[in-house]
C-alpha cells in the first residue's frame, strides 16, 4: 500500500481537487482526505483562452502548477500528513485539446516543477501513450471505478458528469469493463449560463427547470454522428456547438441542453452488453436536480449519486489519478481496448523525481 496524492482539473474549469488515498494500485483504495482549491475568475479566463492549445499556454501552465504545488501543501496541512510519508503524487494538469483521430491529447503541467515544489515524485502525462498506441486517451476512470465497485451488483453503470460525460459499464467478469464519452455534460449548459446571466454554472437546474424543452433543437443537437459510434469513443470539450439553441430564452436554452445531456446518456445504451441494474452518478451534474431526473426518466433505471454507495463523488476522479499514478510505477495497465479502443492493454504516465 502506498499513501498517494491524486490532482485533477477538470473540463468544468472550477478548480483542482486534490485526494490523499492509501492504495495498492489494484483493488484496494482507503481514501484519507480530500481539499478543493477553486480557480479565481481571472485564472479560469486566461485557462479558458488556452482552449484548443491557444493562448499563453506557457505561462499558464507554470502557474497552474504552482497552483497544483499550493493545493498538495493545502491537502497535507489538512490531513495532518507531512511530504516525507506521502509515495507519490498523481498530476492530471489540465486537458486543453483533446484529437485522438490525430494522435493528439494535450494535459498543460509541469510534472517536474511540481515534484520540484512539493519535494514528491510525480506522476503525469496519464493520456499520450494510449494515444500514441491509437487508443482514445480516454476515459482513465474505468479501472478506478471497477476497484470500487468489486462488492456492488453487476452490470453496473458508473455516470460521471463533469464538463463531458463519461460512462464505465462494469459487468460480471473481471474484465467486463466498457468505457466511453457520452456526449456533453456540464459544458454545454455552463457557458450558455455564463454568456445569457454572467453566473458560471445552473445551481441545482433551477434555470432550466423554470424553462421548456425545445423538440426540434434538441433534435438538431442529437442529429451527430457521435451518438452512432460504437464505444470506446471519447470526445473534446467543444466537441458540440450549441448553435440550435442560440435564438433561445436564457431559461429554454438551458432546459434544451440539460435534456440534450441526459439524452446523449440514453443513447450509449444500445452499445452496451446488457442495460445497467443501477447507474451511480458521480462528478458536478449529480448535484444538478433536473438533469437528474431526466435521466431517470430516459434509462429507466435507478440512478443515484454516488454517496449513496458510501463514495465521495467531489473526490472521485482525483483519487482515480492517485490509483493510477501507482499502477503507472507498476508497470500495469491504465487502459484496456474496451476502455479506450487501444489495440492492447497500455500503461502509461511520466515520472519526475524531486
Amino acid at each position: 500500500m502506498q499513501t498517494v496524492v491524486g490532482l485533477m482539473s477538470g473540463t468544468s474549469m472550477d478548480g483542482i481537487d486534490a485526494a490523499l488515498v492509501r492504495t495498492d494500485g489494484l483493488d484496494r483504495v482507503e481514501p484519507l482526505a480530500f481539499h478543493f482549491t477553486p480557480y479565481d475568475d481571472g485564472f479560469r479566463a486566461r485557462l479558458r483562452a488556452c482552449l484548443g492549445g491557444k493562448g499563453d499556454v506557457a505561462d499558464v501552465e507554470r502557474d497552474l502548477t504552482e497552483a497544483h504545488a499550493a493545493a498538495v501543501q493545502a491537502l497535507l496541512a489538512q490531513a495532518g500528513v507531512s511530504a516525507a510519508d506521502v509515495d507519490l503524487i498523481g498530476f492530471h494538469g489540465h486537458t486543453i485539446l483533446h484529437a485522438p483521430h490525430e494522435r493528439r491529447t494535450w494535459q498543460i503541467g509541469n510534472g517536474a516543477l511540481l515534484a520540484q515544489r512539493t519535494g514528491i515524485t510525480v506522476v503525469h502525462d496519464f493520456r499520450t501513450a494510449d494515444v500514441a498506441a491509437g487508443g482514445q486517451g480516454a476515459p482513465l476512470v474505468p479501472l478506478f471505478h471497477r476497484a470500487l465497485a468489486s462488492g456492488l451488483p453487476r452490470p453496473l453503470a458508473v455516470l460521471n458528469l463533469g464538463g463531458v460525460g463519461n460512462v464505465t459499464w462494469i459487468g460480471e467478469g473481471e474484465d467486463d469493463v466498457i468505457a466511453c464519452d457520452t456526449g456533453p455534460a456540464n459544458a454545454l449548459v455552463d457557458d450558455w449560463v455564463l454568456a445569457k446571466t454572467g453566473r458560471r454554472y445552473d445551481e441545482g437546474g433551477q434555470l432550466a427547470r423554470s424553462g421548456a424543452v425545445h423538440a426540434l433543437a434538441l433534435t438538431e443537437l442529437l442529429d451527430h454522428p457521435y451518438f452512432d459510434r460504437p464505444a470506446p469513443k471519447s470526445l473534446d470539450r467543444d466537441a458540440f456547438d450549441a448553435a440550435p439553441v442560440r435564438d433561445l430564452s436564457p431559461e429554454d436554452g438551458a432546459a434544451t441542453l440539460t435534456a440534450f445531456t441526459a439524452f446523449a446518456v440514453e443513447r450509449v445504451l444500445p452499445h452496451l452488453p446488457q442495460p445497467p441494474k443501477r447507474w451511480l452518478v458521480t462528478g458536478g451534474g449529480r448535484h444538478n436536480t433536473t438533469l437528474m431526473e431526466m435521466l431517470r426518466d430516459r434509462l429507466r433505471a435507478p440512478v443515484d449519486p454516488v454517496e449513496s454507495v458510501g463514495w465521495d463523488g467531489d473526490a472521485l476522479e482525483a483519487q482515480a489519478f492517485a490509483y493510477l499514478a501507482v499502477r503507472s510505477r507498476l508497470g500495469l495497465p491504465l487502459s484496456l481496448p474496451t476502455t479506450t479502443g487501444v489495440p492492447v492493454p497500455v500503461t502509461g504516465g511520466r515520472c519526475h523525481s524531486p
